[in-house]
């Protein structure tokens, strides 16, 4: 699957002054858009339509110390409909306006192309099992949070605090199925995975019972999920095995994510130093 991925990133860089179409970057990678756009997240670190952009202005800066073409021919070309909007995102990149840079010869921060290479440590393996469900609902309390890669994440920790023992105590009564008791469900996420970008996170529990009216309900189709277990240090312990997921175990199994909700079963030490975690990823069965 490495070696299609990086087919997707030559396609990228032959295309950096054209429209470039990231359901055509998918059909190369034989994969989904949507797993395409998550396991390119994870594997590089930063969000497609970020490194694309990157790119794009990484030659664009070349183009413009060179001075072969006007700053508005370069613009154009690299899809931006006016100087303005380019000088802009010029700017916000390299530090110094494209008029500025020709004149004085500025030195230009440059976004490295990207390949992707399969390190084999052989130090850990991942425990997992493929799981059908029928459908099913998260029932309990929702809140629009912005998403955070490293630490806590202050705006959920705050959230949960805030949810009454009584709530609490109702919405665990109505666990009757698999991920068993309460857990964090991440739903809506922003395709770009971004730093501070927003999704719904659901406090509550996997069930098939009708929702009370006070709470909040979210209602998940039948499908194939991937189950990960993993313990360790809270919370990094659980934030490194969702990247795990991506940049480990997709790439070397037949599966990739499909659209629906992640679901996280965790499992605190007395001292909340510790955690067991049971991550669940709706999965389908990649195309051979």
């Amino acid at each position: 699957m490495l070696e299609r991925l990086n087919e997707a990133l030559e396609h990228i860089e032959s295309r950096l002054d054209q429209r470039i179409e990231v359901p055509e970057l998918a059909r190369i990678a034989v994969t989904s858009e949507y797993h395409f756009r998550r396991l390119f997240s994870a594997l590089a670190g930063l969000p497609l339509s970020e490194y694309i952009r990157r790119r794009r202005l990484t030659v664009a800066g070349a183009e413009v110390l060179a001075g072969e073409r006007t700053l508005l021919e370069i613009a154009v070309r690299y899809g931006y409909g006016s100087g303005e909007a380019f000088a802009r995102a010029f700017r916000a990149m390299h530090g110094v306006g494209p008029g500025e840079a020709r004149r004085s010869g500025s030195s230009l921060t440059s976004q490295p192309r990207l390949s992707f290479r399969l390190v084999v440590e052989g130090n850990s393996s991942m425990r997992y099992r493929i799981v059908e469900k029928e459908q099913f609902r998260v029932i309990g309390k929702k809140i629009r949070v912005p998403l955070v890669h490293e630490g806590m994440n202050p705006a959920i920790a705050q959230f949960i605090r805030g949810i009454d023992k009584e709530t609490m105590r109702r919405v665990g009564a109505l666990s009757d199925q698999a991920p068993e008791g309460i857990v964090g469900v991440s739903d809506n996420i922003d395709p770009s995975r971004a730093e501070g970008t927003e999704l719904d996170y659901y406090h509550g529990v996997v069930t098939g019972a009708a929702p009370p009216q006070d709470l909040d309900a979210l209602t998940v189709p039948a499908g194939t999920w991937a189950v990960f277990e993993n313990s360790g240090p809270f919370p990094q312990a659980l934030q490194h095995l969702w990247r795990d997921v991506y940049t480990q175990w997709f790439p070397s199994n037949p599966y990739q994510s499909r659209p629906g909700p992640e679901i996280l079963r965790t499992r605190l030490t007395p001292d909340a130093a510790q955690a067991e975690a049971e991550l669940w990823i709706p999965v389908e069965r990649r195309a051979a």
